[in-house]
């Protein structure tokens, strides 16, 4: 690979991670500039075929398809949703209640899957009617906690799919249970850490009740269609930024070392954290090697929008911008990466 195309994918790169930021127009179409940032990555790597234009076709099928369909269910059910979310917090409060709804949707986001979790979340901050801050806070909040918890089975999200598969050889022989052997004890602590942020860190306000302008539009069925649209392109986006991206990260990560490997996990926070697994993870590696990618993987697919499927379909539904994912998520984010790094390196 020659220093032009090294230079080339690391500008592009520069360009995801900075243009949402800095420029308003890049940020309110953000899935139209991913995927025109993911055909250039393809373009400068020379990575074009007929087969991953083809993924980009069908991969993203299914999760837009979810999105939709549960758009569809959750308006025809709503009235029945607001009435058990008003019965759990009658019972024992608003916050209590948003703590214990969001360590459930990250334990059981292994088996529903992270898009199923992170549509579940949707539901439950649009009813349980917060404003605007308490909102995306909830929304970054839960979301890290559905992206650690998706990771604990080879169901949960394509991550913890490909390490599974990439690990079911010799000498790790990894089983269904293998990764949830591996990762429990360590995501359990920030499943619990990020549900109390979300709940207890500063005041939940509630919309009032006369506001004329809610954050999120209706969901007519424009709306609905319009949602599913936009989740499309970002999944079909990370496709093209991931396999475009794919040369300089195999050539990049088999010669670091583990510290290095843990840190290099931040650029998951702007590509597709599976890709990243596919390029990293190997069988060669021991556990301590794969743990620490991982979890840095997993955090830091918390970081942005792009970086986790849960946080595309959140961000979607409840209108949340770049800047305001990365003002909640970022501090909450570097944190954990820093605890995790600091225990890591005292035990292993």
């Amino acid at each position: 690979m020659s220093y032009a195309v090294i230079a080339g994918l690391a500008l592009i790169m520069a360009l995801v991670l900075l243009l949402p930021f800095s420029i308003k127009r890049v940020e309110e179409e953000l899935e139209i500039f991913l995927v025109i940032m993911g055909c250039a990555a393809m373009t400068v790597s020379g990575s074009w075929n007929w087969h991953i234009v083809k993924e980009s076709l069908v991969e993203p099928v299914k999760i837009s398809t979810a999105v939709l369909v549960a758009g569809f269910l959750f308006r025809a059910g709503r009235t029945h949703i607001e009435g058990m979310i008003e019965l759990l917090e009658r019972r024992i409060g608003i916050r209590h209640s948003l703590f214990a709804l969001i360590v459930l949707l990250g334990f059981l986001s292994g088996l529903l899957t992270a898009i199923i979790a992170a549509l579940i979340l949707c539901e439950i901050i649009h009813h349980l009617r917060l404003d605007r801050p308490s909102r995306i806070r909830a929304a970054v909040y839960a979301c890290y906690a559905i992206g650690l918890g998706a990771a604990l089975t080879p169901l949960g999200e394509p991550l913890s799919t490909i390490v599974t598969a990439r690990l079911q050889g010799p000498p790790h022989n990894a089983g269904f249970f293998w990764l949830a052997n591996l990762l429990f004890l360590w995501v359990t602590p920030a499943i619990i850490a990020v549900a109390a942020l979300a709940a207890y860190w500063r005041p939940l306000g509630r919309a009032t009740t006369g506001d004329t302008t809610p954050d999120t539009p209706p969901d007519t069925k424009k709306v609905l269609f319009m949602r599913a649209g936009k989740v499309y392109m970002f999944v079909a986006a990370l496709v093209y930024l991931g396999q475009g991206l794919s040369p300089i990260a195999g050539k990049l990560i088999p010669a670091l070392k583990g510290w290095q490997l843990y840190w290099l996990g931040l650029s998951s926070a702007a590509l597709d954290n599976a890709t990243l697994a596919a390029a990293g993870i190997v069988p060669s590696m021991g556990r301590a090697q794969i743990l620490s990618f991982a979890l840095s993987l997993l955090i830091s697919g918390g970081i942005l929008i792009p970086g986790n499927i849960p946080n595309i379909i959140s961000a979607a539904k409840l209108d949340i911008k770049s800047r305001e994912w990365a003002r909640a998520a970022i501090p909450a984010g570097v944190v954990l990466l820093v605890i995790y790094f600091l225990a890591l390196a005292a035990i292993y």
